[in-house]
């Protein structure tokens, strides 16, 4: 690439080097207008443009100009001090999507796991805030059942035994139900339900183990135990709430360019699906 197309800016101390191109994205921007040198704040210094702004707000701004999306961490905090810089350099399609901070923070997610064990069975019930998790998580979870003689709650899966997968009891979009044990049916036949959670290839019986299992698999997904209950003591229903923070729907802005007028002149905001 010629000299020309490439350009590179110290701001506050911090080098940053991209095309022409990605800086005229928006030709009405002070960044666009300084590379015809027509502005007193952006110094040119052997070369380089000189500006003295926050140059770690300002890779999020180039961020953007590349990608035309907004898209932060889950800790960034300075959205008043980006908007201004936003402001600054006149990027105010940017500053307008900074001032709706609640779109772009990161919100908990709650996901809920109720156990009941009534003797030879266990049963299991989830609540997630965020239905997508719980279409995921039903994905990962499987049921089998099979009749088998002389089963017990602690006898191992006999693979011989021919099982047949269930499908799962989903209410809504953001719960599910499953079982898992063994019940009595006639003689010394009993119903035997195991469970099976991906990436783990056992078959689990025992409902504590299933548990054990289930919580193990959400805490490697992020989520963290915020409470432990007991719903019912008569039934013996145990709440289990747990939390994980949730980025937001990234905010993609779309710049439109009819005849005769920049690409700037239409602009809008929208926001990208990613489940809700």
């Amino acid at each position: 690439m010629s000299n020309r197309e490439v350009v590179v800016l110290s701001v506050g101390g911090v080098r940053f080097v991209t095309r022409a191109s990605t800086l005229q994205r928006f030709p009405e921007s002070r960044l666009a207008r300084m590379l015809d040198e027509d502005d007193q704040e952006f110094k040119r210094v052997n070369g380089e443009f000189f500006v003295d702004r926050d140059g770690t707000l300002f890779s999020y701004i180039m961020d953007f100009l590349r990608t035309l999306q907004v898209s932060l961490p889950t800790d960034f905090s300075d959205y008043q001090r980006l908007q201004r810089e936003a402001e600054f350099y006149g990027l105010y399609l940017l500053a307008d999507v900074l001032s709706q901070e609640h779109l772009l923070k990161p919100r908990p997610e709650i996901l809920e796991v109720r156990f009941s064990l009534q003797e030879m069975q266990a049963f299991f019930r989830i609540f997630g805030s965020c239905s997508t998790t719980v279409e995921t998580l039903a994905d990962q979870i499987t049921v089998y059942t099979g009749q088998q003689s002389g089963q017990s709650w602690n006898s191992p899966f006999s693979s011989q035994k021919p099982l047949v997968p269930l499908p799962l009891e989903r209410p809504s979009h953001h719960d599910m139900f499953f079982q898992c044990g063994t019940d009595c049916s006639a003689g010394d036949q009993f119903v035997a339900r195991y469970v099976s959670i991906k990436p783990d290839d056992r078959k689990l019986i025992n409902g504590t183990n299933v548990l054990g299992l289930l919580l193990d698999t959400l805490f490697k997904d992020g989520f963290h135990l915020v409470s432990t209950r007991t719903v019912s003591s008569e039934e013996k229903v145990e709440c289990y709430s747990l939390e994980r923070m949730k980025r937001p729907a990234g905010l993609a802005v779309t710049v439109k360019q009819t005849p005769g007028t920049s690409r700037v002149a239409q602009a809008k905001k929208s926001q990208v699906q990613k489940g809700k």
